[in-house]
């Protein structure tokens, strides 16, 4: 049984009786004497999507949920369902587009490092890997000179997402994006 103080960002815990997976933790120490740290934690209720904040004690203690991790490849989308397939048994699983509305721009076919939460064997949530390989289809031409300059412009990803790039880079390059921050990180 892990403490308000244990918990990391991925990590899945019951509240009432329903998983939790923790989103955020933030750590406030007070400045009065004797006055205990306290954990601001957001979860997402695995099965509604919705948001909870919590202000809570590092004493605090927590039940693990019961859920397996399986490593998953996305495969298509039909309709408003993404298709996940199992890497080990191919085992095919679905999501609603409004269960990973947050996660959608980064999805492309094909690809992996994605594990999946299962309750009950059926899937609840997806983890997107750290980083995502992708191809600029559409930014503003590049400038001679601009590699010394900080400044950066926007550039549409091939999954239709936008983010703001270093002015160097041009259409059709590829690059590496975190999934966490959706922030440019390097050329591929």
């Amino acid at each position: 049984m892990p403490k308000a103080s244990e918990l990391k960002s991925g990590m899945v815990v019951e509240i009432d009786g329903v998983a939790h997976a923790v989103k955020q933790v933030e750590v406030r120490n007070p400045s009065s004497r004797g006055a205990s740290t306290l954990y601001k934690i957001r979860f997402t209720n695995l099965k509604t999507g919705q948001k909870l904040d919590e202000s809570l004690k590092g004493t605090d203690m927590f039940k693990e949920a019961d859920y397996a991790r399986v490593k998953v490849q996305y495969s298509y989308q039909d309709g408003d369902s993404y298709i996940f397939m199992n890497s080990e048994d191919y085992t095919p699983y679905s999501l609603n587009s409004e269960d990973i509305s947050d996660q959608i721009g980064y999805l492309i076919e094909g690809l992996e490092g994605i594990v999946a939460l299962l309750v009950d064997d059926a899937v609840i949530a997806i983890e997107l890997p750290a980083s995502v390989v992708m191809t600029i289809v559409e930014t503003a031409p590049s400038i001679k000179g601009a590699t010394a300059a900080g400044r950066t412009k926007t550039a549409k990803l091939n999954t239709g997402i936008e983010v703001q790039v270093p002015e160097y880079l041009e259409t059709d390059e590829k690059i590496k994006v975190n999934t966490e921050t959706g922030k440019f990180m390097s050329r591929a």
